[in-house]
Parts: C-alpha cells; structure tokens; sequence
C-alpha cells in the first residue's frame, strides 16, 4: 500500500508504483481464483470454514465461501463483494465469475508487461464483452413449454455441483415440486412462499415436500388429539386469557366474597369467549369433520381443557409469517374479535398431525385448500450437513424460478464458453490495433469454465481443450464435457442446461470487475472515513 508523500522527479519510480498496483489487483483475482476453482462442478471438493470461535463450515459454494471468508486483501475484497452481487441477483454462478475474472487478468498480465497500455486491453474487453453479449442473444434457447422434465435436468445441473449425486437427486424432485407448487398463473413468482425448515434427525434422504404447512409448535395440552381429519381451521389473533389492565389500577375489597365475585367474573369472560368458539365448532363440524384452532396469542390452562374436552387440537403463540401462510393456504381469515364469529370466517385442510422429535414438537397441515404456500422439510444427522443442503436448496429453487420466469437456456458443462471462444476468435479479425490483444484474452478466460471442469474431474486440460475446440469448428453439437469419461458430449441432448440470465450476468459483470481493476493504477491509504455508495 503506498500513501500520498511528496512528489518524485524519477520517472521510472513512477512506473514501478504503477507496475506493483497492476501486479497487485492481478495477484488478489488470481489468488481467488486458485481458492475457488477446484469448487467448480460435480466432481467439485469442500472447503472447510473455521471461525475464530471454532464454528466449523464445510462448503463448495461460492456464495457462501465469498461471504464468510476473511479477506485481507482490499482489492480481493471488493472482486468479492462484487461477484456475491451476481448470486444477490440471479441465484448462481459466483464461482464462474470468479474464475472468468482470474484468468482474465491472468491474461492481461502477459500483454502488461510487454508494455501494452491497459486502457487498450480494456477497450478491446468492453469490445469483446459487446459481442460476446450479442453472441449468447443470438443463440439462447426459447423454452415455451418447460415441463416438469425440463424443470428437473435445470435443478439437477444446479443441486450436482453442490452435494452427492443420491442427496442431489431428492432434492432435485424436492425443489421443483416446490416452485411448480408456489406458480400461479400470469403473475411472478414468489419464493417466500417456500418455507425452508430444518431439523436434526435421521439422514438426509429422509428430507422431504410438505404441500402446506410445518408450524414448530404443537397442542398445549396433553388431552388433545394428535391427529385430525378433514379439519375445519380458526386462525385467531384474541387472547383466550384474562389479561392485566394496561393502567395502573388496583381493586379493593371489602370481605373474601367480593374477591370470590371478582375472580368468577374474570373467569367468566374467558370462559363465555371459549364457548363462542365451541358452539361454532359444534354447528359446522359434521360427523368425520374435526377442528383447528391457531391462535396468535395466549389461552390459558382452564380454556385449554375446555377444548380438549370436545376434541379440538388448539396451538398458542403461533408466529405471526406462520398466521398469515394458514390463510393463504387454508383459505378463510383471521379474527380479531369473536363477535365476527361465523362459519365463513374458516379454513380447511384434509390432514393435521403432530410429530415430536426429541424436545420439539412440529405440527404438518396437509391437504390444503390453496396449494400456493409449502414448506421443505430438510433433515440431516448433523448441522454441517444441514448448512450444505439449505444452501444448496437456495440455490436450486432460484434456478427454477429463473428458469420459469425467463424461459431461455444456454448449452451447459463449458458447451456455451467453447461456443463463444470460437465466436470471438473469429471477431477478433474485425477488430483493429491493439485492442485485439483484449478480445483475445476475454477469449481465453472464457475457456477457463470447461479446463477448470476438466482437471476438478481428473483429465488433462490441454488434452480435453482440443477435443471440444475440433468439435466446435466442425459444427458438431459435441460442445461440452462429459465429466464421467472425459469425452466431448452434447450437453442438450443429456439434458444439462445453464440459465441465460445467470451466464449473462456473469459475463457482463466479470468484464466489468476486470477493466476496473486494470484501470488503477496506484493503491492509496485513505485518511479518514469514506462515504460509501
């Protein structure tokens, strides 16, 4: 780091501060690179994070390595703020973006020191970001119809590279089940609506879909039942208990029997709302039908057995995003005052069961009216396993979603980086001066994708390089890598698909990150606080 001094008179003094700020912005992006490229895909390795309390993370996800490493490195730093961006808005491809950035300036650093300005290299890049740009327009494939086949090989593609195949497979049905179940016609997906629940237990491959509800709470009372059929549901926010005045006032009694007075009123007024609810439970519920109550706030002990008595499962203090998703998908609406008490007021769901494990007790609402609201219930015998399946899930549900949503693909397994190696080789004829220099390094970043899948699956880079590019000039569709034997394949004929908005972001940005990077040229200590933004 240097810091603003007194001038200097020595004109090669000055070349060498700006040739150590070169050198260093190239060795942060390579030393990222090097960290995250043996992530890449399915034959991809873990990383392991260890914070400074001993907290143990294992990983292969960009995103998250990014987010929680520490990184010294002003200039690391920032290529890693800005590729967490591309995962913030697209879901994906933070590792690629990385490794495009590494080799890109990997690439510029043999033309810097033949003396070639960086400002040239930068405007052939932004010249070859254009048509590289134009280049994945041109060929993205529009999917009218993405049936739930389609839908499964895009989350495949996605959940491989981030668990064992047998783990990746469930949650590939998992995942897209899920967004198939959240879509509602002509209107944007929402992917809150997708609860995520995790829970310590057994393996992994017992997780499974819940199509409705899964509350992390269950009935208060021992007396009630544990299972309903073809129940009625009162979501309520009204405390079925007597509550403390919100002033400051005190009662006075004369003799013992005022008290007792006192105490038969207040247990009243509880007892003539609990029955309100009981007489309306009693008028809808037919013979096989049964009753739900949950309720945002308290019911005390007394109101509990109540209940219990006529076989209403009853659930307390629920959390109020869990209020909300029982409306959506039950139906009916929640109450606030019990004289709006009336059969319309009510939801509906076919099953209701409640399961303990260990300490906890979780209560599943199947069978729902409006299946637009579900939850993931991940298990997993240990937290680290857990961690490493909900990000993978993250992961997958947004590239179904972007999948929907955008309804393009590209060709996957580095099928599109050959494609466009060969498309800017061939622009790089059109291009005059020294610019070329730029266009030919983008295109040789772009190759790191399908080398760095190469060598993560153990074949030689140069070998395999060579087999694609002589696929890609004889037309063949054999563009991308099959990891498994090593051989040129064609990634749309064995189902594996990257997302357009996903490899577009990447490119634009990873272009974007590199010409900032080789346009400073000395690194300087600020004085005081900067404003950010």
């Amino acid at each position: 780091m240097s810091s603003l001094g007194a001038q200097t008179v020595n004109p090669n003094a000055e070349v060498l501060k700006k040739g150590i700020a070169h050198q260093m912005n190239i060795n942060a992006a390579r030393g990222l690179q090097d960290v995250l490229k043996s992530n890449l895909g399915p034959k991809g390795t873990l990383k392991m994070l260890v914070s400074g309390a001993g907290d143990i993370k294992l990983t292969k996800d960009g995103y998250t390595l990014l987010q929680e490493m520490q990184i010294q490195h002003p200039t690391a730093m920032m290529i890693a703020r800005i590729a967490t961006a591309q995962d913030d808005i697209t879901g994906d491809g933070t590792t690629s973006a990385v490794l495009i950035v590494g080799e890109l300036m990997r690439q510029a650093e043999r033309h810097l020191s033949d003396g070639v300005h960086p400002r040239l290299l930068c405007d052939g890049i932004d010249l070859a970001k254009a048509s590289v740009l134009e280049f994945i327009d041109g060929m993205k494939m529009k999917k009218d119809t993405l049936d739930r086949a389609l839908l499964m090989q895009i989350a495949q593609c996605v959940l491989r590279t981030k668990m064992h195949v047998e783990l990746a497979d469930l949650f590939t049905q998992i995942v897209v089940d899920a967004v198939l179940c959240i879509r509602k016609p002509n209107e944007p997906l929402d992917l809150h609506m997708i609860e995520v629940m995790h829970m310590v237990h057994k393996s992994g491959l017992d997780s499974k879909l819940v199509k409705g509800l899964v509350m992390d709470h269950g009935g208060r009372h021992p007396g009630m039942p544990k299972e309903l059929k073809n129940a009625h549901i009162l979501t309520l926010n009204y405390d079925l208990e007597y509550q403390k005045s919100e002033v400051n006032a005190g009662f006075y009694y004369n003799s013992a029997e005022q008290r007792e007075k006192m105490v038969a009123a207040e247990r009243k007024w509880v007892d003539d709302r609990t029955n309100l609810i009981l007489d309306l439970k009693r008028k809808v519920c037919k013979p096989g039908e049964t009753f739900l109550i949950v309720n945002q706030k308290g019911i005390d002990p007394l109101a509990l057995d109540m209940l219990a008595r006529d076989g209403i499962l009853a659930l307390r203090r629920a959390k109020r995003r869990n209020m909300e998703r029982i409306v959506l998908a039950c139906g009916g609406e929640q109450i606030n005052s019990l004289e709006n008490l009336t059969p319309d007021c009510l939801g509906f769901c076919e099953s209701v069961t409640e399961h303990t494990l260990g300490d906890d007790t979780y209560t599943f609402v199947e069978g729902v009216k409006n299946p637009f609201s579900c939850t993931i219930q991940i298990k997993g015998a240990h937290p680290h396993v857990i961690a490493q399946i909900k990000e993978a899930v993250r992961d997958g549900t947004r590239a179904v979603a972007n999948a929907i949503t955008d309804g393009h693909l590209v060709p996957g397994a580095g099928g599109f980086e050959t494609l466009a190696h060969q498309h800017l080789m061939a622009y790089k004829s059109k291009v005059s001066g020294r610019a070329k220099l730029g266009v030919q390094a983008y295109a040789e970043a772009l190759l790191t994708i399908p080398k760095t899948l190469a060598e993560n699956a153990g074949y030689d880079q140069q070998d395999t390089m060579i087999k694609l590019q002589e696929e890609a000039e004889a037309g063949s569709p054999k563009i991308g890598l099959d990891i498994n034997t090593g051989e040129p394949m064609d990634p749309c004929a064995n189902g594996i698909y990257d997302n357009y908005v996903v490899k577009r972001q990447m490119l634009d940005s990873a272009a974007v990150i590199a010409s900032q990077l080789l346009l400073v040229d000395e690194v300087i200590k600020a004085g005081k606080q900067m404003k950010k933004g």
